[in-house]
């Protein structure tokens, strides 16, 4: 605990910290003496809201000294490190990669690149620089990300960890096009500079065959937890209007069953809450969050990219810092906890014995089909 001299450089501290407590501007007194539970039992009787702002609570009170401590944890995080025992099952069996994969999704103008960017500013250190090109740092507005890209966030050539920033899915396009395409990324592996192309797109967005040709000689890798960037600005307003169809679309991908590592849910970023007011914010997270039968705290978080001047948010807000770098956290935690056991020679012996029984399968239904023509012409004729 502080001792309770508090000095002038203290308050001030404190002063630049609450100015990043938007929660707090529509907070009554009530519930502001509400949120402090004295016992674990009484948190179940709080609503929804307020869960809400206990969660935005518990961030702004571990930023300033937890930040620099998480970070360290994850520039000195290596593949499997979060891994525990279970199952009788030692490390060694198991099937852990060299380099964990997270992979961003979401909607087209979601902030998926303007995410990476902000990893790159708190946990690289990198300050300003955009590493990603974002939808609106372009002189076109319909600019995307027409590759994906693999991120060293942490700028370091030991980082036990990756991110890959996808294309973003498009409202108009088919539903089952934009499934199929996750579908692949997670079941096929990701590479840095695949092509995204999809029917839809026109003339002016063909893809680089040179591009195509390089892409080859990446490594493929396995996408071990994937965050789902939604723009919560966007959903909110057209939820208000009556249209739920954006948010309807929202839920087919946080819901793919590929993104889903056991019982555990992918993890939601909600992005451009700034463009919202305080009690929009609030309300928009818990119906959001609600559409998709998910905790309001648990595995959501409220990040916002950009600052009204459109520059990075960095550390100079901790708040912001601090729920981004515990998101990272967290899909490395449940990467690890999602490692499979290593196939012995068992396991391939019965997947090519599996493999065999279907290919003799199909040989004997290709034969029932071919000889079923010619006897139904001689039943015919007879």
């Amino acid at each position: 605990m502080r001792d309770k001299q508090v000095s002038d450089e203290d308050v001030s501290s404190e002063d630049v910290s609450s100015e990043f407590c938007w929660w707090r501007t529509c907070a009554t007194a009530e519930e502001m003496s509400s949120l402090k539970v004295s016992s674990i039992s009484d948190v179940g009787s709080l609503n929804p809201r307020l869960k809400v702002m206990r969660e935005m609570e518990r961030l702004a009170m571990v930023a300033s000294e937890g930040l620099d401590d998480l970070r360290h944890r994850l520039v000195a995080y290596r593949a499997g490190d979060m891994w525990v025992p279970m199952g009788g099952i030692k490390k060694e069996d198991m099937e852990i990669p060299p380099t964990v994969t997270i992979l961003l999704v979401g909607f087209a103008a979601g902030g998926k690149s303007s995410l990476i960017n902000l990893m790159y500013s708190v946990l690289g250190r990198a300050g300003i620089i955009p590493f990603a090109q974002t939808s609106g740092s372009s002189v076109n507005s319909e600019s995307t990300t027409m590759f994906l890209e693999e991120h060293n966030v942490l700028r370091s050539v030991r980082a036990g960890f990756c991110v890959f920033d996808s294309r973003g899915f498009d409202y108009n396009d088919r539903a089952d096009e934009s499934l199929i395409e996750l579908s692949q990324w997670t079941t096929e592996g990701v590479k840095h500079n695949q092509p995204c192309s999809r029917l839809s797109d026109d003339e002016t967005r063909n893809i680089n065959v040179g591009s195509t040709t390089t892409s080859r000689k990446y490594s493929k890798r396995q996408v071990n937890c994937a965050i789902v960037v939604a723009n919560m600005a966007d959903l909110y307003d057209r939820l208000q209007a009556g249209d739920s169809k954006h948010l309807e679309a929202t839920r087919e991908v946080f819901c793919h069953p590929g993104l889903k590592r056991g019982n555990q849910n992918p993890i939601l970023v909600l992005t451009h809450g700034d463009k919202l007011t305080a009690e929009e914010r609030l309300d928009g997270r818990v119906k959001i969050c609600q559409f998709l039968g998910i905790s309001e705290t648990s595995g959501v978080y409220d990040i916002v990219c950009l600052t009204e001047c459109g520059v990075l948010a960095e550390e100079c807000d901790p708040v912001t810092a601090y729920a981004l770098t515990e998101a990272v956290y967290r899909a490395l935690l449940v990467s690890d906890m999602s490692h499979l056991p290593k196939r012995n020679f068992k396991d391939r012996a019965l997947y090519v014995v599996s493999w065999l029984l279907c290919l003799i399968g199909s040989f004997f239904a290709l034969l029932a089909h071919l000889f079923s023509g010619p006897s139904q012409k001689y039943r015919k004729f007879k």
